[in-house]
């Protein structure tokens, strides 16, 4: 390919609304173009690279046994009312009708329409086990959408789905899918993490996230020091704390006029953060006023809180419930002498602390030297409700660390969710209606792209790992006098390492090098190569590789060599 024959439109400025590195380099590299809020036009540039990451997730569905198919982005209400979800799902369902009136959405997932497509094609368990994919756009209606597409409204996305017997077979199935996702990851060069996560609104029993490591990601990611394992703050678990030491301090009351924080407490308490004990005021189902109680250091899981039985949909407690349970004002709230009865939710390390401090229930006031058993009842539930901190002990004996990753792709385990509020089912070996339990497994295309930027960029520009980029090697002609031989020997060199499997582009704008090398620079191809009618005189190519700082002279067997040819 000649890129005298290709659009390539790169610019020197940055978007005034780019505000990852990704965004920017998609834009000046020429790569996507805005439509509208959260839409992108893909040009040709940025199409040869979301295209090879779409082969290489396709050539790992395909090997891991998945069948691809294609199903409609506009589904019908009927099909999300079945499932609970056309009110559940919320504002980021786009509705729409048609000319008749009748309700729509565009699609932002598929778990309805391939349960409907399994009802009408899935009647035996002699079909069983399948796994359905698809790569397909999808539609979310992001309240702001931002970062280019890294959080756009339209997206690419491979979704699959498997349907099994049993629940054993969807385990299965699950961990074939967990390795292609780590084949798909691997070859794509990108250095990630799969981590535990919770299942969010698709639901489901397990699930589990991979995340490429970045600076700039938006999910705090646990790992241990001491194995493989890593979660999702909002799923990581510490390890059990030590046992309850015995009490030795008396129960004091301390005069805080002014300190309404673990912090400010401590400060003037002269003690350790970790002394202190934060309570946090929650209403449960049926009414229920809930105290949750972390260490001050520490600060209380949302996600974690609400699979508390009793705690699903919990919302905070206002100043009028506060005051009528407790009888104080935010700032100084604890679970001794309550006016009210109240339910007392402590965190594990809560329930571990001896000689703690508290809010008094009085404007002004926190009490010391609080103990279990001694000054109030033991809590009423015991659980992990706590993020996990850099530093905690992991229960594999390992140290808790925090990096920052970007979800690219999530599997879960559904189980029999859809399949029955859809009413699917197979005849099993009995020749008995059985309910097919069900998997979902979801890779962001488009994601990857701009994940992998953030990953791999400097000053210049984009450093594509080599199996994403547009092309793999460019052949640079320095031809300021239009010398016959230079245009022959740059023609000639790339067919030489097209016929060798180089996936490689002529550069033959007639551009001066240095705007032609930082375009190079800027769009990230792997390997540069010059021709020049110096170096043919010396029977040599310069050669730069992308990450390389320096340039280097090679003939033609070195230079096929260096690109592994």
């Amino acid at each position: 390919m000649r890129l005298s024959k290709f659009h390539l439109h790169t610019t020197k400025e940055t978007p005034a609304d780019a505000e990852l590195v990704s965004h920017q380099l998609m834009m000046r590299a020429g790569m996507i173009r805005k439509l509208a809020a959260g839409l992108y036009t893909w040009s040709p540039l940025g199409l040869r690279v979301l295209r090879k990451v779409e082969n290489v997730v396709r050539e790992e569905m395909n090997r891991a046994g998945a069948v691809e198919l294609l199903l409609p982005t506009i589904q019908p209400r009927e099909l999300w009312e079945e499932s609970g979800r056309w009110e559940k799902f919320g504002a980021q369902l786009l509705k729409i009708k048609d000319r008749k009136q009748a309700d729509y959405c565009y699609s932002p997932t598929a778990e309805e329409a391939i349960t409907d497509y399994a009802r009408q094609e899935l009647g035996s368990y002699k079909q069983l086990p399948v796994n359905f994919y698809q790569i397909q756009t999808k539609f979310r209606d992001e309240i702001r959408p931002r970062f280019g597409v890294m959080r756009a409204r339209e997206f690419l996305m491979k979704d699959a789905y498997s349907f099994h017997l049993t629940d054993a077979d969807l385990v299965r199935e699950y961990e074939n899918m967990k390795a292609a996702y780590t084949r798909v990851f691997t070859r794509l060069g990108l250095e990630f993490r799969a981590v535990q996560a919770d299942s969010g609104a698709i639901g489901g029993d397990a699930s589990q996230e991979f995340h490429v490591i970045a600076d700039s990601g938006e999910d705090a990611l646990a790992f241990s020091t001491g194995s493989d394992y890593a979660a999702n703050v909002e799923a990581a678990v510490a390890a059990e704390p030590a046992p309850r030491a015995a009490a030795s301090e008396a129960l004091r009351k301390i005069d805080t006029p002014t300190q309404k924080t673990c912090e400010d407490v401590a400060a003037l308490m002269g003690i350790a953060l970790q002394r202190t004990v934060k309570s946090v005021a929650v209403v449960g189902e049926d009414g229920v006023f809930v105290l949750a109680l972390v260490r001050g250091d520490h600060a209380v899981n949302e996600i974690k809180l609400g699979k508390v039985a009793g705690l699903a949909g919990y919302r905070l407690a206002n100043e009028g419930e506060i005051a009528e349970h407790l009888g104080s004002e935010p700032g100084f709230l604890g679970p001794l002498n309550p006016r009210k009865p109240i339910r007392i939710v402590a965190d594990r390390e809560v329930a571990a602390m001896a000689d703690f401090v508290v809010g008094a229930n009085e404007a002004g006031f926190h009490l010391a030297g609080v103990n279990w058993g001694r000054d109030l009842a033991e809590p009423d539930t015991v659980a992990d409700i706590r993020n996990v901190v850099a530093g905690d002990r992991a229960a594999d004996g390992g140290e808790i660390r925090i990096a920052r990753g970007i979800e690219v792709g999530h599997v879960f385990q559904l189980g029999r969710k859809y399949a029955e509020s859809l009413k699917a089912s197979v005849l099993d070996e009995n020749g008995k209606a059985a309910t097919p339990s069900m998997g979902c497994y979801g890779i962001g295309v488009s994601r990857i792209v701009a994940a992998a930027i953030e990953q791999n960029h400097d000053a210049a520009g984009i450093v594509w790992p080599a199996p994403m980029a547009p092309w793999e090697a460019v052949v640079c002609v320095i031809n300021p006098k239009n010398d016959a031989n230079v245009a022959a020997a740059s023609e000639s060199l790339l067919a030489e390492l097209l016929d060798a499997g180089v996936d490689a582009v002529l550069d033959d704008r007639g551009l001066r090098p240095g705007a032609m090398f930082a375009d190079m620079e800027l769009i990230g191809i792997p390997h540069r190569i010059v021709v020049s009618e110096r170096g043919l005189a010396a029977g040599t190519f310069e050669y730069r590789a992308r990450n390389a700082a320096e340039a280097e002279n090679l003939d033609k067997a070195a230079l096929l060599s260096r690109l592994g040819r």
